[in-house]
């Protein structure tokens, strides 16, 4: 007997009460690692950018009266974070004494935070010049350094600052940093463990160090120093973050959510904390919020690289959910949307062809699956499905040409070769479906495809 294709569909499951075996199932990426990490690299490079500023207070030098009053109200307006201010009284200090290296270093200082890097090197430059064992114009060029990634020079500049203060923690703590950030992970350990055992109540010395056990995966060594750090410092919002994203990782996403939720209270405005509760709320399978979440992201920070391709991902996700609920018109909507936000996100435009190959709305599948492979052509289940795309049309000789591209690609695609031999069935070349048929009883770890298998190689012996 010859079958035809509506006999054996090529679709999804391997389906046991009729014997058809339809499309393999659409894996979507969820939140990835990548998107993830280029989020937190653009997001926390700037936090432990502010950490590094914020470094310990040293005496002032003996100054008129005048300038120390200058200075006071300089530094007040820099707790404040009212940079111009600041600026304006470090600056009479230095006209009135172009030679007082403690206010070059101090403006150089507020010029870092406003991230107006060189305007603070050339500060920091004059104050080293005017004074070259001021401890505090290293550390804050090295911050400098730091926040323009050159790790390198950052490094020498906090040497320095320990060669002349052996004992000052906050060096050894923001070295550590820069070790980690330059992947020297046991070096800033080294050097963040110092920190500690220096000031067992240096709060950011824990912060590190709970980043590089991040960085580790050490997730239990993270979440404990994270935790002292906000015992420290229960105004940390950073902290608060990163503990919940620590706690993502360990499987506790209702302790992930919780800090996540104070990490917004302290600072509504901190993009990283709702990209990192979108990602919590995705694993609850709250797509809902998580989209709602990785939305605000991009709302507070439109241009930042990865937002816009974690909420492609979740809405290709939502839309696979909708999919498999039967909601195809949903389904539809935010797989087009995915495509809108990412255009180069492949895995929707594959499933939102196999959606139009389910619903068979054969050229819109086709088109779909075809961009699909154009961006991710080493996938064998994209060949896989369109191969189904092409048997519906008769083009029976391009899906052959599929199949064999997915086989090529995985040599133990069972359901690859199980429907190639099929279609070699259905075309009268029995030899070469009963060689399929044989690999699928071979590789496939599925007893119900090898007992379709086997039925088949028994009916074409039947038949001969």
């Amino acid at each position: 007997m010859r079958r035809t294709p509506r006999d054996d569909k090529i679709d999804c499951f391997y389906n046991t009460k009729t014997g058809n075996v339809i499309n393999a199932p659409e894996s979507t990426t969820l939140l990835g690692n990548i998107g993830h990490y280029a989020i937190l690299f653009a997001i926390v490079k700037q936090a432990l950018t502010v950490i590094l500023l914020i470094s310990t207070l040293l005496p002032l030098l003996a100054c008129a009266s005048a300038s120390q009053s200058y200075i006071e109200q300089g530094d007040t307006y820099f707790m404040e974070n009212k940079w111009d201010e600041a600026i304006s009284e470090y600056s009479k200090i230095i006209d009135e004494n172009p030679n007082f290296a403690l206010a070059y270093s101090k403006r150089g200082q507020v010029y870092a935070a406003k991230e107006d890097w060189n305007a603070a090197l050339s500060d920091l430059n004059k104050a080293i010049e005017l004074d070259p064992n001021l401890v505090e114009a290293y550390n804050h060029r090295a911050s400098v350094y730091h926040a323009q990634g050159q790790w390198d020079m950052a490094i020498a500049d906090l040497n320095k600052v320990l060669e002349l203060d052996p004992n000052l923690a906050e060096a050894y703590s923001s070295r550590g940093l820069t070790y980690a950030s330059k992947g020297q992970l046991d070096l800033a350990l080294a050097d963040l463990n110092k920190a500690i055992e220096l000031n067992p109540n240096l709060e950011e010395a824990y912060y590190n160090r709970g980043l590089v056990y991040t960085a580790q995966s050490s997730w239990d060594m993270s979440i404990a120093d994270l935790s002292k750090a906000i015992d420290l410092d229960p105004a940390n919002f950073l902290a608060y973050n990163d503990r919940g994203s620590a706690y993502i990782y360990s499987g506790k996403l209702d302790l992930a959510i919780a800090d996540l939720n104070k990490a917004i209270q302290l600072r509504p405005d901190y993009a990283m904390a709702y990209y990192n509760r979108g990602r919590a709320y995705k694993e609850q399978g709250q797509s809902e919020k998580a989209i709602a979440d990785v939305s605000k992201v991009i709302e507070i920070e439109p241009g930042l690289t990865g937002a816009k391709q974690a909420l492609a991902e979740l809405y290709t996700s939502r839309g696979y959910d909708y999919r498999l609920a039967g909601q195809n018109d949903l389904a539809e909507a935010d797989l087009k949307k995915a495509i809108e936000l990412e255009p180069n996100l492949a895995i929707a435009y594959f499933n939102l062809g196999s959606l139009y190959n389910s619903t068979e709305q054969w050229e819109s599948a086709l088109a779909n699956l075809n961009k699909a492979i154009e961006l991710q052509p080493d996938n064998s289940v994209m060949y896989h499905n369109r191969a189904y795309t092409y048997l519906n049309n008769d083009l029976l000789e391009e899906a052959i040409a599929d199949e064999s591209k997915a086989i090529e690609l995985n040599s133990n695609y069972a359901l690859a070769y199980y429907n190639r031999g099929i279609i070699y069935y259905n075309i009268g070349q029995s030899d070469q479906a009963v060689a399929d048929f044989n690999k699928v009883i071979q590789v496939s770890s599925d007893p119900d495809l090898t007992l379709a298998a086997q039925d088949r190689i028994s009916e074409i012996q039947r038949i001969r």
